[in-house]
């Protein structure tokens, strides 16, 4: 009887000393506030829009007038495009046209909004058949943009039809594109210009994009026999 008391002593022992090993092994628990996170994120956040604040003091006279001006270039492609459903334009060049609309209309309104968030006047596109208006835009409502159309140049484009009319849209957008791409060279070329992230990055992406879209016009007005597309 004394063996069998000892044996069962012995075990629970062992028992206690095995559930106290398995305990004193399990992780302590920790403070799992996440009060520090939050004050840390919220830093963060402040960082960012103390980051974005200050980048929108950096652009100059040259970031404005660029912007400002390009909306009046914008706004007449605009025009010019859309013509081709009622003159009998090719399914390419109508293709091509509601292109240029939805690239356009979008790069005006990023334009409008840079301008507005840094507490500059911002033009207002006001378009009637072939007349465009700008409201707010100062001397750039006043003088054309290298590239732009005459009013003469408008009318006879509005006049043409069919062939003639896509021949003609290849020409005249070719030359507008070009003017808007001098532009972005003399943007670049303005001592201290460009520097604002965002002011770059549009007029990089719209100098890239008129390149290409001038490479594919040139290639359509060959196909039709277009010749020279120099105005």
């Amino acid at each position: 009887m004394r063996f069998k008391h000892t044996g069962w002593a012995g075990l629970l022992v062992l028992t206690a000393l095995t559930f106290s090993a398995c305990s004193s092994s399990a992780p302590l628990t920790t403070d799992t506030s996440t009060e520090p996170r939050a004050e840390t994120d919220a830093n963060l956040e402040a960082l960012y829009w103390a980051r974005i604040d200050s980048s929108r003091t950096r652009f100059t006279p040259a970031d404005v007038d660029f912007m400002t001006g390009m909306i009046s270039h914008h706004a007449q492609a605009l025009v010019m495009s859309a013509l081709a459903p009622t003159n009998g334009a090719s399914p390419q060049i109508r293709t091509l046209t509601a292109r240029i609309i939805n690239a356009q209309e979008g790069e005006i309104k990023i334009m409008q909004n840079w301008l507005r968030d840094r507490g500059q006047p911002v033009p207002e596109v006001h378009i009637d058949g072939l007349n465009l208006m700008i409201h707010g835009a100062g001397d750039h409502g006043n003088h054309m943009m290298p590239g732009m159309l005459t009013q003469e140049q408008l009318e006879e484009l509005a006049a043409a039809r069919d062939t003639e009319f896509d021949r003609l849209f290849l020409k005249y957008m070719i030359q507008h594109h070009s003017g808007a791409i001098t532009m972005v060279d003399e943007l670049f070329a303005t001592d201290g210009a460009g520097q604002d992230e965002d002011a770059f990055k549009l007029a990089s992406a719209i100098n890239v994009d008129q390149i290409t879209e001038i490479e594919r016009m040139k290639l359509m007005l060959s196909e039709l026999g277009g010749g020279d597309s120099d105005p």
